[in-house]
């Protein structure tokens, strides 16, 4: 399975060396540097909706792990902030505007995968703001929004190649 994911997402030759490139400067040095915001915002929406539940929740914790405690807060306030404002329900927050477990990359990766499943384009739009609104409600001018989208990318895209 994850070979046919892996050659529907990436085709052949061209493609996946660009693949394998964005992985390299995802693992190389802080979760942004190297990749632009239109290349983690493209990269994301290429290859999230193709993956399983599971797979998603994965990649997810995967990237979320590279991040530190304050950055998945950060994270984690404007998903759930950005959230309200579109009337989209994340499941288990707390009601207080402020939860601490935002900083366990784990439940934040579940709290993403919910998302994502209740709205697969949801993410990058709460994150990329979805048509570069100049009010500064996307998040992507952030490296850790970056960080997030292009990570769940890179990840899953690591993890597909590692099953070969």
């Amino acid at each position: 399975m994850g070979l046919d994911m892996l050659a529907q997402i990436l085709g052949g030759g061209q493609r996946r060396d660009e693949y394998q490139d964005f992985v390299k400067r995802y693992d190389t040095g802080a979760p942004w540097d190297g990749i632009t915001d239109q290349e983690a915002q493209s990269r994301y929406e290429q290859v999230a909706p193709r993956l399983s539940p599971e797979m998603y929740q994965q990649s997810a914790q995967e990237a979320y792990s590279r991040m530190t405690p304050q950055q998945r807060m950060q994270l984690g306030q404007h998903l759930q902030q950005q959230a309200r404002q579109q009337n989209v329900n994340i499941p288990d927050f707390n009601q207080d505007g402020i939860d601490d477990r935002f900083q366990d990359p784990g439940f934040l990766a579940q709290a993403t995968g919910q998302l994502h499943q209740q709205q697969p384009n949801i993410l990058g739009g709460l994150l990329g703001g979805g048509g570069g609104s100049a009010g500064g409600q996307g998040m992507l001018q952030s490296p850790i929004a970056k960080a997030a989208l292009a990570g769940i990318a890179a990840m899953a895209v690591k993890n597909m190649m590692g099953r070969r």
